[in-house]
């Protein structure tokens, strides 16, 4: 059977999926630290909340707070047993939300890093992690997600896994990785090299692309490389509302809605179907997204030299598939939250 995503996807040019989770919970009450997942359970009206923020600013699709729902992140917190359930709980409060919106929305479960090193450079095999990342899609499945969402992934054995992870769950999927080490992601992959290995898993996903990272920018320019690779397959930009600030103890960003929404059309522009933001982008940023891809003309794909001029500077002077950049080094387990 297609999923309803696929559907979708057949019929519209472009798509806006969410904003940040962090930002939204933290404002909410959420604390450093904390794991977002148990909210699920102790205050699901501010998880449908922030679905409902995501529908009302005109999100076509959102994902789910199940960012760190993996038995190995929820070990963190003495969750690890919760596992299905608080997943499950994540797609049935997404699925109440998406049901009365009065329009094709798009539950996409939200499976993030995690947090262990692939073998051979760590501990954690295949099997574990293709097991870990089962347990996650099965709840996410059960509740009623229409898709599975792979994000911020910086491994290409990790994205792997999960692809693997999805087909044994029956499940249609999407998955990003996150480049933001001179336009390869942590482990070193370049996005030529993401666009290859999308192409030789057993399970495809219906679009790849990238999320997070260090800036539009940045991001922007990945999107380049995925199309200069050669892949017809949509891509997906979730790129940073601007660049974080540490500003009276709480993590900033400074990119404005005005900015966000010249991010989204040259996003659609450069190649992009389904457009949206990750950290710092609240509703406020969706909805001039969502306003400037309705009104703005499509374009020519932008220059490197026009993204830099109307969304800032690169991080790196190379996105990585000239050779020049940093080989592939090991990431610290720090917990990333779509802040």
């Amino acid at each position: 059977m297609t999923s309803p995503l696929a559907r979708l996807l057949e019929t519209r040019d472009w798509l806006l999926a969410d904003g940040a989770t962090g930002t939204t919970l933290f404002n909410m009450g959420l604390q450093s630290g904390d794991a977002p997942e148990l909210w699920n359970d102790e205050h699901p009206d501010r998880i449908r909340a922030l679905y409902q923020g995501a529908v009302d600013a005109g999100s076509d699709i959102f994902l789910t707070n199940s960012f760190g729902g993996t038995r190995s992140r929820l070990k963190l917190h003495n969750a690890e047993d919760r596992c299905y359930e608080l997943n499950k709980r994540a797609a049935e409060l997404g699925r109440e939300v998406a049901d009365k919106a009065g329009r094709p929305v798009i539950v996409a479960g939200s499976m993030g890093p995690t947090g262990e090193i692939m073998a051979p450079m760590g501990p954690l095999t295949h099997e574990r992690a293709v097991e870990m990342f089962l347990e996650q899609a099965k709840g996410l499945r059960d509740g009623g997600a229409d898709v599975l969402w792979v994000e911020t992934i910086s491994a290409p054995e990790e994205y792997a896994a999960a692809a693997e992870a999805c087909g044994l769950a029956g499940m249609d999927w999407c998955g990003t990785m996150s480049f933001d080490t001179a336009g390869r992601t942590m482990m070193g992959l370049t996005s030529a090299g993401m666009a290859e290995l999308v192409e030789k898993l057993a399970h495809t996903p219906l679009a790849y692309g990238a999320n997070c990272g260090v800036g539009s920018s940045d991001l922007l320019r990945t999107v380049l490389g995925f199309r200069a690779a050669g892949s017809e397959r949509p891509v997906i930009a979730k790129g940073n509302a601007g660049i974080p600030k540490y500003h009276d103890g709480h993590i900033h960003y400074d990119g404005t809605p005005e900015l966000m929404a010249r991010y989204a059309v040259m996003a659609r522009d450069a190649g992009a179907t389904i457009i949206g933001g990750c950290c710092g982008t609240t509703p406020d940023h969706l909805r001039a997204m969502r306003r400037a891809l309705e009104e703005t003309p499509r374009g020519t794909a932008p220059t490197l030299d026009q993204i830099t001029a109307e969304l800032g500077g690169f991080s790196s002077g190379s996105d990585g598939t000239d050779d020049n950049g940093p080989a592939a080094r090991e990431r610290s387990g720090r917990r990333r939250t779509r802040t």
